[in-house]
């Protein structure tokens, strides 16, 4: 069955106040590594898509964004292309930002594009959606924004994330940027920000 434009989920209630209000959440998570930000809660969405992730994309994705999504997120394809003209690409290195719905079958980071030394900013940021930002395992994050240390308690996957993450350090200043997203809440880990899980 096909999808119209009338089946398709809104996407802000007020796109004007919505998006400013998502843009600075997210600059001031990348500028508080580990810091829990809220976007607006009115935000339309398709079914497995996180009210988060649905703002950020609607807030950063246009027709000069290309966009990966994981096989769980397909059926978002028509949603985002209506609402931010971003197009989608098969292959993960060619991808702006990649949306995760489910950790776990996070393909291999160096799957995306790491930038490079003279653009590292046309690396992928990954839009991770987890199962919590308030319980679960406790993390400990390093690197600049961060006054020596910040904890992070969150349900991430998949669970060798941080471990993953490593390659950040000997890629700079390559490398990928994280937002974890669980629901309407928000949290960066950019590429200068070591996680490491700590003992609870």
């Amino acid at each position: 069955m096909l999808t119209t434009i009338a089946d398709l989920p809104t996407g802000f209630a007020d796109k004007v106040f919505a998006a400013q209000s998502t843009f600075r959440a997210v600059m001031e998570a990348m500028a508080r590594p580990g810091s829990r930000q809220r976007v607006p809660a009115d935000t339309g969405a398709p079914a497995g898509l996180m009210r988060g992730a649905a703002a950020i994309a609607l807030t950063l994705f246009d027709h000069d964004t290309p966009i990966w999504l994981d096989p769980q997120l397909g059926h978002a394809a028509a949603w985002l292309k209506f609402h931010t003209g971003a197009p989608l690409v098969v292959d993960p290195a060619g991808a702006s930002f990649a949306m995760i719905a489910e950790g776990a079958a996070l393909p291999e980071l160096d799957r995306f594009s790491l930038g490079s030394n003279e653009y590292p900013d046309r690396s992928t940021t990954l839009i991770l959606q987890v199962d919590s930002l308030t319980e679960g395992c406790v993390y400990e994050l390093r690197g600049p924004g961060i006054d020596g240390t910040a904890i992070l308690r969150a349900a991430l996957a998949p669970g060798d994330l941080g471990d993953r993450l490593a390659i950040n350090a000997t890629l700079f200043p390559r490398g990928v940027d994280v937002v974890l997203v669980h629901d309407d809440t928000v949290v960066a880990i950019p590429r200068t920000t070591r996680l490491a899980a700590v003992e609870d």
